[in-house]
């Protein structure tokens, strides 16, 4: 699927969305007609006959037989603990209203490892959103624990979210910036 913007379709089967910003889930019917608005990371965000934005899971756009920009599942098996592959992984992790990952957007505020006894990694996060309000926090939040948890080495995840300091445009990397059309 064209990652780009206002592409039509009609979903072959229900499925369980959740709204943006404010988190609560909902239900999409077979047959409902959806405008895909971004398909990044695995999952698709919609507008709603409604008008409503919704995520639809990666696990249901498969089911839906919607296609797209998929984050790479396919770490390798084995190899050494990395926290590079960490951040790697958490770059496909994306805001379902703005079509940059986590990292890049300046969310995860730190990423430190800690050896466990049996030679595991405990991978702890600290991640913000971009305003107190939104709800998508904990959706944002299990992401990045199950695509970090594919990091050989690690068996254990904590993502905390944190509001302090607050999230603003200072945080955004450069290709954030590019991307967004904001130049300093």
């Amino acid at each position: 699927m064209n990652t780009g913007r206002r592409t039509p379709f009609e979903l072959v089967h229900d499925c369980e969305a959740t709204l943006i910003p404010s988190g609560q889930k909902m239900s999409l019917r077979a047959g409902d007609r959806v405008l895909v608005v971004q398909a990044l990371g695995g999952t698709v965000t919609v507008q709603t006959d409604s008008g409503y934005l919704a995520r639809i899971s990666a696990e249901d756009v498969r089911t839906l037989g919607l296609t797209g920009e998929t984050p790479d599942r396919e770490v390798a098996a084995s190899g050494p603990f990395d926290l590079e592959r960490v951040i790697e992984q958490l770059k496909t992790v994306f805001d379902p209203e703005i079509p940059i990952n986590v990292v890049d957007l300046g969310l995860i505020y730190e990423c430190a490892a800690q050896s466990l006894a049996d030679g595991s990694h405990r991978v702890e996060i600290k991640m913000s959103m971009t305003a107190p309000g939104c709800g998508m926090g904990d959706v944002l939040k299990d992401d990045a624990r199950s695509r970090v948890l594919l990091v050989p080495g690690v068996s254990e995840v904590d993502v905390e979210l944190v509001w302090d300091p607050p999230w603003d445009l200072s945080r955004l990397s450069d290709v954030a910036r590019l991307e967004l059309g904001l130049y300093s």
